[in-house]
């Protein structure tokens, strides 16, 4: 005798098509997180990729992802130095002596490092001699966060100084020899609006400075999206590139530097980090703000949140692609020549042989101008990633009138996910997850709301229990 079937109750169809989901989204993290581990694959992940050798070795500073003052021992803060052809020649960690994260990193005339590293409370300023991996001498600031510490006048030490309570970010001298600060310029007192740039914890974010001539510094307030010269004898602001929220210009730019032609015409070459590309403007008129042209332009297509910039005397560039984990040295038309994987979050990068600043030709001098794409790059520095979230996101929606709100979700996505995925994860397995996530969410209240009789029942009977009179 047949019993005729029953159908499955709704309510366990729709609990089989949510897990079925649940599983469909998670299934991709955990079969890569799975192959990671069972492959046991090196995290730090450091590779290259090389069509031209290099003019020597390579310095790179690698910021290392951490979180609320704690460092990711999986996402390690390094010093790298790279030869010719790609390969590591020595690792340098400072979690040791408690440098946390790497910024910049300076090479010396006697083939030493000026490194700055900071830790929670404190800058660390030191030269590095690379043979020894020892540290020659060490200075600890009581500065939070620097970006940029440059070495001059023999035992004096230039500063940007950013994240000062009440508005007092600033740059100043610091001598060495006497322990004491020589000299100091503050942004308030120069016209900076303590209602501009950006939060009050985090006004200028000033993150870079450079001495370009006697007594002339080039200075980068990152968050009032612009580059200027200071006159330290008068204190004036003798050049402006950009200004607050003149994105077409300069959007939250790092590590500009400062160029001239050979007919003396001031240059700026810019790592323009929110609008993912790499600009170079040439100083065509008079005035502090006015008067600059863009001669030349890579990206924005290719890069992701770009921090250095750097001209070689062969006219080529070295630039710091930090959410794709690498440097790369490209021609003036765009072509990647010498490449290096570098996770994670690299921030600085030197050719050793160069010093300090290599002041390469503008592109002007080369007759390069115009703007071109990046081409010829040797590493699948997306990961597995074809295209990522983000980049679909902002390309999907173009256009549209939500347009600038997807290109501020795709952009907020880009630069918070990084610190926070797993190092197996690609960006959109980890969409995934965070999806799986949401749909566990959702289908947990829906499960409270569905069964809230027969929990309320269950708490009421619970509660009676425990009320009852021992006999």
């Amino acid at each position: 005798m047949n019993l005729p079937s029953r159908p499955l109750p709704r309510r366990w169809l729709a609990r089989a098509v949510t897990a079925l989901v649940v599983l469909g989204l998670v299934a991709p993290a955990s079969i890569s997180g799975a192959t990671y581990f069972a492959t046991a694959e090196d995290p730090t992940n450091l590779r290259a990729s090389v069509d031209d050798p290099a003019n020597g070795t390579t310095i790179i500073s690698i910021q290392g992802f951490h979180f609320q003052g704690m460092a990711n021992a999986n996402k390690p803060a390094r010093l790298v130095a790279v030869g010719p052809r790609g390969n590591v020649k020595w690792v340098h960690n400072g979690s040791g002596f408690d440098a946390r994260w790497f910024y910049d990193v300076d090479p010396l005339e006697n083939r030493n490092l000026l490194v700055t590293a900071t830790t929670p409370n404190a800058t660390l300023v030191y030269e590095l001699n690379p043979e020894t991996q020892e540290r020659v001498w060490t200075e600890r600031l009581p500065i939070h966060d620097t970006h940029d510490v440059d070495r001059i006048n023999g035992d004096q030490l230039l500063v940007a100084n950013m994240r000062e309570p009440n508005h007092e970010d600033r740059i100043f001298v610091y001598n060495m020899t006497t322990d004491e600060t020589v000299w100091e310029w503050e942004f308030r007192d120069h016209g900076y609006p303590e209602e501009g740039g950006g939060r009050a914890k985090d006004w200028t974010h000033v993150n870079d400075i450079d001495k370009i001539g006697a007594g002339e510094y080039l200075v980068s307030p990152r968050n009032f999206d612009q580059v200027i010269v200071v006159n330290r004898s008068t204190g004036n602001v003798t050049m402006q590139l950009g200004s607050d929220d003149d994105h077409s210009v300069l959007y939250e730019q790092h590590n500009p530097t400062y160029l001239e032609s050979e007919n003396g015409t001031p240059t700026v070459l810019v790592a323009d980090s929110e609008n993912d590309r790499l600009v170079e403007y040439a100083k065509t008129g008079t005035g502090t703000e006015n008067g600059w042209t863009r001669t030349w332009t890579i990206g924005t297509q290719g890069l992701n949140w770009p921090r250095d910039a750097d001209r070689l005397p062969n006219g080529n560039t070295m630039v710091v692609d930090t959410m794709h984990h690498r440097v790369f040295e490209v021609t003036p038309e765009g072509e990647v020549v010498w490449e290096f994987h570098a996770p994670w979050a690299p921030y600085d990068v030197e050719r050793i042989t160069y010093g300090d600043e290599p002041d390469g030709p503008t592109m002007q001098d080369l007759g390069k101008t115009g703007s071109y794409n990046l081409s010829g790059s040797g590493l699948q520095v997306q990961g597995r990633d074809t295209k990522t979230v983000s980049f679909w996101v902002a390309e999907t929606f173009e256009g549209t009138p939500i347009s600038a709100q997807a290109d501020h979700l795709a952009r907020l996505w880009a630069h918070v996910t990084p610190w926070i995925r797993p190092i197996w994860m690609t960006s959109w397995e980890f969409l995934g997850a965070v999806l799986a996530g949401g749909v566990v969410a959702a289908w947990g209240l829906g499960e409270v709301i569905y069964q809230r009789h027969r929990i309320r029942a269950t708490v009421s009977e619970l509660v009676r229990r425990v009320r009852r009179p021992v006999e």
